[in-house]
């Protein structure tokens, strides 16, 4: 029998070429310059202290040339830190923890679901098909109100909600951060589904006594990703207002939209969104660098709006019955999809180390002009972010991103074990994903985050920060009593 040629992937260690080569690639400016260093101080030396001496009495400097030069000098280190961007830092933020009361395990869930649709059985089968594969654990929580039956989702119970969830989250961060009130000077609110009269903006600032010239923001409509249009409007207006701190709050009021119809597309939301918010305080005064927990460094926004089917992949509308709910489309994972791809096109230059960007180019001229089936070239987020963020919108989203990306488990762990402790928060998930990396004492000084985040419309919205100084483990927030637990093994079908 002829000699069975060896195993090239197995016999040369093809990871560690590629590792030498990303160190080729990413330090190869270093490298360069380094002999040229070693020259010059092996030619200084060469030439000894007379020569240099001599060397430098053979200049002849002019005083107009030297006033010339030195007002030049100044001039471009003005314009250059006058229109430098300010730095954003993140100071701190807290999470909305819900009370113990308002756990509803899976048989609690259910129960009600049988009691609630007790004329069509086939949508409570389904809505327990749904929940057996949704990634969600027995601890999630929803607002009183839809603990009644039949629920009782009214303006008064939906007001309550949203101060219990808002007024908690900030007080917890004006304890955490010892900020007062007075010192808000810019305020922004999204939730999406709970729009009152008035805003709640206004309700916090009527809550907390805030002041008359506060710059306040509500933003509704706007899906999930809003908690990162948030930020990226707060950054924006810290631009424009030196030594200003900004309080952004995400969250979503579930109560008033609790859907009580048959249409399954409709009945999807009930199994997975459940309550929680959060408070985060950005500032660009330079006196908080020193205890801001990150610093800002890109927001990238991709709407897929001009699409039909992208802009009503998520859509809010009446059933037959006129019972209105949120209308998930099947081709939604398609077209989030779609939206991760072009925001990682405006993403990956911005923070891909050289040697992916020269293989991602390489790729496309390949597939350009050679053979348009060769296999598009992934970039490796993993050499631009230490850690990730992936909106817990549910199981399918966690693992598509987490296929796509060529994440491992640990990548997504944060992502999975909020969505089965809190449930799909919405806007807010992301803090509590960052809470948990927090939690198990895994942020170090200099780490990088990417937020992703998806909404209707069709949004995702990436946030990318870079943590300021090593993060002791939180002796407080949503995971306090629950992080020794975690991560717990979360299997494909859970049988009810």
């Amino acid at each position: 029998m002829p000699q069975i040629l060896p195993d090239f992937s197995n016999s040369v260690k093809l990871k560690y070429v590629k590792l030498g080569y990303q160190y080729l690639v990413n330090h190869i400016l270093y490298l360069l310059l380094i002999p040229v260093m070693v020259g010059i101080s092996i030619e200084v030396i060469r030439l000894g202290p007379d020569e240099m001496l001599n060397l430098w009495k053979s200049l002849h400097f002019d005083l107009v040339q030297i006033l010339c030069s030195s007002f030049l000098i100044i001039f471009i280190a003005t314009v250059y830190f006058m229109s430098k961007p300010r730095t954003i830092y993140l100071v701190d933020y807290a999470c909305y923890k819900p009370p113990f009361t308002c756990r509803v395990p899976f048989s609690t869930f259910m129960e009600h679901s049988r009691l609630i649709l007790k004329n069509n059985p086939k949508s409570v089968e389904f809505q327990m098909r749904i929940l057996e594969r949704s990634g969600l654990g027995e601890e999630t929580c929803l607002p009183p109100a839809i603990h009644y039956i039949p629920p009782k989702p009214n303006m008064e119970a939906a007001r309550g909600e949203a101060e219990l969830v808002i007024f908690s989250a900030m007080d917890s961060l004006f304890q955490k951060t010892g900020l007062k009130p007075k010192d808000i000077d810019i305020l922004i609110v999204n939730c999406s589904l709970f729009s009152p009269t008035p805003s709640l903006s206004a309700m916090i600032i009527n809550k907390y006594k805030l002041r008359s010239n506060i710059k306040s923001f509500n933003l509704s409509g706007m899906g999930c990703s809003a908690g990162l249009i948030s930020i990226d409007l707060a950054r924006d207006l810290l631009q424009v207002h030196p030594n200003s701190n900004a309080v952004v709050v995400s969250t979503e009021i579930i109560t008033p939209n609790y859907y009580q119809g048959n249409e399954r597309a409709m009945l999807l939301p009930n199994c997975l969104f459940r309550m929680g918010g959060a408070a985060i305080l950005l500032s660009n005064r330079r006196s908080q660098s020193w205890r801001a927990k990150y610093r800002l460094v890109h927001v990238v926004r991709t709407h897929k709006g001009a699409d039909d089917k992208a802009y009503r992949c998520v859509f809010e509308e009446e059933d037959k019955e006129g019972k209105v709910g949120i209308n998930l489309s099947k081709d939604l994972m398609a077209i989030a999809g779609e939206a991760l791809k072009s925001n990682i096109t405006t993403i990956g230059p911005l923070v891909l180390p050289a040697s992916e960007q020269i293989l991602f180019l390489f790729t496309l001229i390949g597939r350009k002009i050679f053979n348009p089936k060769w296999k598009p070239y992934i970039p490796d987020f993993k050499q631009a972010f230490e850690h990730f963020c992936i909106h817990a919108g549910g199981r399918a989203v966690i693992d598509e991103l987490q296929k796509n990306l060529q994440l491992s488990a640990e990548h997504v762990e944060a992502s999975r074990m909020t969505l089965h402790r809190f449930g799909n928060t919405s806007s807010s998930s992301l803090w509590y994903e960052l809470n948990y990396i927090e939690s198990k004492g895994r942020m170090k000084r200099g780490d990088r985050v990417w937020q992703i985040a998806f909404g209707s419309g069709f949004k995702c919205n990436s946030a990318v920060w870079k943590c300021n100084r090593s993060i002791k483990t939180p002796v407080d927030g949503p995971w306090s009593d629950c992080i020794d637990r975690y991560p717990v093994h979360i299997p494909e079908v859970v049988k009810l």
